[in-house]
């Protein structure tokens, strides 16, 4: 007999009893009729076999769930700590990227620094270049003044040495240095150059009277006055100034105007550049050979008048080893030149502490010196 489909609180599993079954009310079979017993037996392996295939697939279910769960809850974990590592590396290279930063803008700053100093430092260098070179080339305009006053203050001592021998002393100075009282004889040395020569003394035996300027009358040419103001104002060697024009056309020219004009023209260079020397002859004749090998003029022939002279006297032109024996009158023509462009030389260079007319004066006495020793007039050697 059935009872009906079984129960969960018969034993059985709750998977079994929750899997429907189909049951049919069997009659009397014809020709056969089985037991009660083992009806019961047979319904049950039929239910058992009915039920064991849906659980089957239920727990392979299930175990696939567990382990889809199993692998997503592992995944996670592994992406949660590679996310954690690569959070830890980013900030790790966000640190070292802020410290680089850091040590960038230091550096940048020492390097801005650093170029300001440097800067600052060259253009402190510059400036006291600049300094020292405007302190160098001071002192050295300075000295360049100090040795031309110098050179100046040689020249003015060589021109106030006189030539003096023991056959023929001059005792006279150049006035326009010293004042009337205290113009005296002196002795110098017997070797000058061409601004060193002696002025006419103001003895002239040959005239046969003392010539004394203060006492004679002088009357100021307004024109030769005018010409000399404006030559003062600028003073220059150009002869082509309206001042030294006159004065060489009427008395540097006609004095060195020689009977020998070659030498002439090479005297009167040598006198404009002050490159000229009067030497004394010395009493000893110098040997034949040595003669003839350095001079070219004999001690009776004057070179430049080609008169027959006593020769005491001998010129260089330069530096020049050659020397031109020359008479008393051509000396004197020659130192008369040398005199004017001795004083001339003095106003140019500010050695000359006068007023405008007493240098005007001296001009005109040195003109008139210039102009006797032309006329022959010549002091007298003893």
């Amino acid at each position: 007999m059935w009872s009906g489909p079984p129960q969960p609180d018969q034993g059985l599993p709750p998977s079994l009893a929750a899997v429907p079954v189909s049951w049919k009310s069997t009659g009397p079979c014809q020709g056969h009729r089985e037991s009660p017993g083992a009806l019961v037996e047979t319904s049950a392996g039929e239910e058992a076999q009915g039920q064991e295939g849906p659980a089957a697939a239920q727990l392979d279910v299930l175990r696939l769930r567990s382990s889809s769960m199993e692998i997503r809850e592992k995944g996670s974990e592994f992406l949660k700590e590679e996310l954690h590592r690569a959070q830890k590396e980013l900030k790790l290279k966000d640190e070292e990227c802020e410290r680089l930063s850091k040590v960038r803008e230091q550096l940048e700053q020492e390097l801005e620094e650093l170029t300001a100093s440097l800067f600052e430092e060259a253009h402190k260098m510059v400036r006291e270049a600049n300094m020292k070179q405007a302190a160098s080339e001071k002192q050295l305009k300075e000295a360049r003044g100090k040795i031309d006053m110098l050179q100046a203050e040689v020249t003015a001592l060589k021109t106030l040495v006189i030539t003096s021998t023991p056959a023929s002393p001059n005792r006279e100075l150049h006035p326009q240095l010293l004042s009337p009282t205290k113009a005296g004889p002196r002795k110098g040395h017997s070797r000058h150059k061409s601004t060193s020569s002696t002025l006419c003394p103001t003895v002239c035996p040959a005239a046969g009277h003392t010539l004394t300027p203060d006492r004679e009358g002088k009357e100021v040419d307004t024109i030769l006055f005018a010409e000399f103001q404006t030559w003062r104002e600028s003073p220059t060697l150009d002869k082509t100034c309206p001042f030294l024009e006159r004065v060489y056309r009427e008395d540097v020219g006609p004095c060195l105007d020689f009977t020998m004009q070659e030498l002439s023209g090479l005297v009167r260079a040598a006198v404009e550049d002050n490159t000229l020397t009067i030497e004394p002859v010395a009493s000893q004749t110098l040997p034949a050979v040595k003669v003839a090998e350095v001079d070219c003029s004999s001690t009776n022939m004057c070179a430049l008048s080609g008169l027959t002279r006593t020769c005491r006297h001998r010129i260089r032109l330069g530096d020049s080893k050659s020397h031109y024996y020359i008479s008393p009158s051509s000396r004197a023509r020659i130192t008369a030149v040398c005199n004017f462009f001795t004083y001339i030389r003095y106003i140019q260079q500010g050695l000359v502490r006068q007023d405008a007319e007493p240098m005007f004066w001296e001009i005109m006495r040195l003109r008139k010196e210039m102009s006797l020793a032309k006329l022959g007039f010549f002091p007298q050697e003893a």
